[in-house]
């Protein structure tokens, strides 16, 4: 016990000195109030976001399509010969969000332009930081669990001190085993381990990436310097000096982020929202700079549009596709032709049906995230019983239904499947899922931890959130953005949880009204948008046509 007390010890110490803050955030909003939207930058009506959002998907389709693809083609390379570019993705596993996001952008890219890039994610902490760099992973988990160090160690890093004990650390111990990373050959194939691709012991493109792309706060600064280093032939790490390689920044927080997200040094830096592109300002990234599209999410939110859909009268005179699709009401009960022909997915009641839920009683999905934080139990329990409550006695079928995705919480999954609901609620406790999308798509509610990634999916299906926890520091900014944008709350109290969601499942106006609010909030063309774009910079650059 003295001796994991004293590891224990060690470990915090020597993250300190090493600034363990890619979580740390100088322009975060807290849960009090919530920066408004740029005056040059003013938000579009619903109805006018939904036709942008619809054309641009199916632009994005129109793009795929040309090239014998489609937006859910599989991400394999099916070319025997190498892909002519090459990008590399730096990210480390501190949270589900920065390799979904790495994902998205590589399934967007071989779906836009297929067999033209290989794509080498890199947790680059993880396989070359030396300790205790390599040990970000282990860390971030005991910090989630005891927030208040990761409040302590945000405020900290969010000053001058920490940023400059960051960026000083970080070139005494890592440029070196960085440098290993960002020089390496680009591995072919999706199936590589990080072992074989970290000794090169496997098939590759035999050079380094034409591009870097940085979807992790801590990936900036350092990789600048190794890039002009490398772009010099060793003779400088002045950012003055990176001729060759371009090197863009993709945000994957929504309502805060930490300073050192933002380099004046980037060629590109893409935000999610209008409260980021300020914060990207405050720290001298010039507006050239900046793109806010949205945030990159996984292939299975992104939507797809049939040509016949393309007519512009039918647009104007019909409700809009995109709420066609994910909006519930009327067209949960329709005969699917607005969800299965329009756009390819299945409506709310065949995925029900698919998924072996209970059809036609208002549904709640509650999630503890892959990693399965949150105090889901008594959170599932508390929302359970609160339904169970309102159902009707009278009958012997099920008022109302929720869906548990426990992740990889598995005592949690153990206790709940364990559990007595009564008849008035059905209950249905899952482990992790790998087709999240359908289950959001299936329901009517969610329960969620602030996390960036679940509330932009969320969004886009339409999902009122309620919000149970957040991280100090980047998360409590996203509590005002669901909240002023008008599709949720937060609340810790598991009993303030059950009774908010009660009330919403048992009020359709207000759910109505809020499911529309989720819509207009949503980026449904983000992935895309972003992967487009990075790929016509890339060849910007090397001077080619796309």
């Amino acid at each position: 016990m003295l001796a994991k007390s004293l590891s224990m010890m060690m470990l915090l110490s020597v993250i300190v000195c090493s600034l363990f803050l890619q979580k740390a955030d100088a322009f975060s909003l807290r849960p009090e109030g919530v920066a408004s939207p740029l005056a040059n930058r003013p938000v579009p009506r619903f109805a006018d976001r939904v036709e942008d959002d619809e054309k641009q998907l199916f632009r994005h389709y129109q793009y795929a399509t040309s090239r014998g693809t489609s937006l859910y083609a599989a991400t394999t390379t099916t070319s025997e010969d190498t892909p002519p570019h090459t990008i590399q993705i730096l990210m480390s596993d501190t949270g589900g969000g920065h390799r979904a996001s790495a994902n998205a952008l590589r399934d967007a890219l071989d779906v836009l332009y297929p067999s033209q890039f290989a794509v080498d994610i890199v947790d680059i902490y993880t396989d070359y930081g030396p300790f205790p760099y390599n040990q970000y992973v282990p860390a971030y988990k005991i910090m989630a669990e005891y927030t208040f160090l990761w409040d302590w160690f945000y405020h900290f890093g969010a000053t001058p001190l920490g940023l400059a004990l960051n960026e000083f650390f970080l070139d005494v111990f890592c440029f070196d085993p960085f440098k290993d990373c960002v020089s390496r050959c680009t591995p072919l194939g999706s199936d590589v381990s990080a072992a074989d691709a970290k000794e090169q012991s496997c098939q590759t493109t035999g050079r380094r990436a034409d591009m870097v792309v940085s979807v992790h706060p801590l990936c900036q600064d350092e990789t600048l310097k190794i890039l002009a280093y490398l772009d010099s032939d060793g003779k400088s790490k002045d950012g003055k000096e990176r001729t060759k390689t371009p090197f863009v920044t993709v945000v994957t927080d929504l309502g805060g982020a930490h300073p050192t997200w933002f380099n004046p040094g980037a060629d590109k830096c893409y935000v999610p929202s209008d409260a980021l592109y300020k914060a990207a300002l405050d720290r001298k990234v010039k507006p050239e700079q900046i793109v806010e599209y949205g945030l990159p999410i996984r292939k299975g939110f992104w939507s797809e549009r049939k040509g016949k859909d393309s007519d512009s009268t039918k647009q104007k005179t019909e409700k809009g596709w995109f709420a066609k699709t994910f909006g519930g009401g009327d067209d949960n009960n329709n005969d699917g032709d607005a969800n299965s022909s329009s756009s390819g997915k299945k409506n709310k009641t065949e995925l029900r049906e698919d998924l072996d839920l209970v059809q036609g009683v208002p549904t709640v999905l509650i999630v503890g995230g892959g990693d399965g934080m949150g105090g889901i139990v008594e959170q599932a329990r508390a929302v359970g019983k609160k339904l169970n409550d309102d159902a009707d006695s009278t009958s012997n079928d099920p008022s109302f239904q929720m869906v548990v995705v426990c992740g990889n919480n598995k005592n949690a999954e153990k206790q709940l499947a364990d559990d007595d609901w009564g008849k008035g609620v059905n209950v249905d406790v899952k482990g992790f899922v790998y087709n999240m999308d359908e289950y959001m798509r299936a329901s009517d509610a969610i329960v969620t931890k602030a996390g960036p990634g679940t509330i932009a999916e969320a969004s886009i299906c339409g999902l009122p959130c309620m919000l149970s926890s957040y991280l100090p520091g980047q998360e409590a900014g996203n509590v005002p953005y669901v909240e002023e944008n008008g599709f949720g709350t937060y609340s810790g109290d598991p009993t303030v949880i059950a009774e908010t969601v009660s009330s919403w499942l048992e009020t359709p106006d207000k759910l109505e009204m809020m499911q529309k609010a989720a819509l207009e909030a949503a980026r449904p063309a983000a992935t895309l948008d972003i992967a487009k774009d990075i790929a016509e910079y890339l060849f910007e650059r090397k001077g080619i046509s796309s």
